[in-house]
């Protein structure tokens, strides 16, 4: 199966299916506590899914954490995740849903069509589909390439004079052949950006930061050699270039990165 982001949308297609994921439905009620008031981009988001899928992709994996409050819920999310997904029901044959751990009775909001996956994750041919916050199953670990959300996944960027900024990123990258937990591993694995763009991103290059999960936070990722591509394709270099340690430099290869993702 063939797996390539769509540029410009932290969104990823597999023949005709749509992987997206880390929705947070809701989280505008959680930053209008904190003094932000923010008009839901609920709609916009599902313009944009709309807008990927065309009439070419038929099916919808969402990666999981639909919701954005856990534990319970706010009125926004009772408000918006049922009509969000009875819309995507008439665009789509098929939803699924992998839980994530924000998604606690998230059955209560989904109409009867949507299928709702374990964390553990869930397998299509040769991939594997998993959130990230528990570990995989052995079935999904089976798989040739794995899946992944969670992570909210952003490259940061800092000029001499302290001023720094982030970007969402996709990466790629491959776990140490040494381990004993998994029969079989996955050649490769893929973190996928977060959907809502209000969630900013964890900077997978500051040291202590940006790893997520059982999976990523142990020894089998091969991390320095993990590849990160901006949104728009742009090849950023490996990770082991552009760790800060707490933030004096850029990344020293942004300009020889221009390889396209795919």
């Amino acid at each position: 199966m063939i797996l390539q982001p769509i540029p410009g949308t932290p969104a990823l297609r597999m023949n005709e299916t749509l992987i997206i994921t880390d929705l947070h439905i809701g989280v505008e009620a959680h930053l209008g506590k904190k003094g932000f008031h923010i008009t839901s981009r609920t709609e916009d988001m599902l313009d944009t899914i709309l807008e990927c899928a065309g009439t070419e992709l038929n099916r919808l994996i969402v990666l999981g954490d639909v919701k954005d409050s856990v534990p319970g819920s706010t009125k926004q999310e009772y408000r918006e995740i049922p009509t969000f997904f009875d819309k995507l029901s008439e665009m789509f044959d098929s939803i699924d849903l992998v839980r994530g751990n924000h998604d606690t009775a998230i059955e209560e909001f989904l109409p009867m069509s949507v299928k709702v996956r374990p964390a553990k994750g869930m397998r299509i041919g040769d991939v594997g589909f998993i959130h990230g916050h528990v570990w995989p199953s052995d079935d999904v670990m089976s798989s040739k390439v794995l899946v992944m959300g969670h992570v909210h996944p952003a490259i940061m960027f800092r000029d001499g004079v302290g001023r720094q900024y982030t970007e969402p990123c996709w990466v790629r990258g491959r776990f140490k052949p040494e381990q004993d937990r998994y029969p079989h591993i996955p050649e490769e694995f893929i973190i996928v950006p977060a959907f809502n763009r209000l969630l900013g991103g964890s900077p997978v290059n500051v040291i202590g930061e940006g790893f997520l999960g059982p999976l990523l936070t142990s020894d089998m990722p091969d991390r320095d050699n993990c590849r990160i591509h901006l949104l728009d394709g742009v090849d950023v270099g490996i990770l082991g270039n552009l760790w800060l340690d707490g933030g004096r430099r850029m990344p020293r290869n942004l300009k020889q990165g221009q390889r396209k993702l795919g």
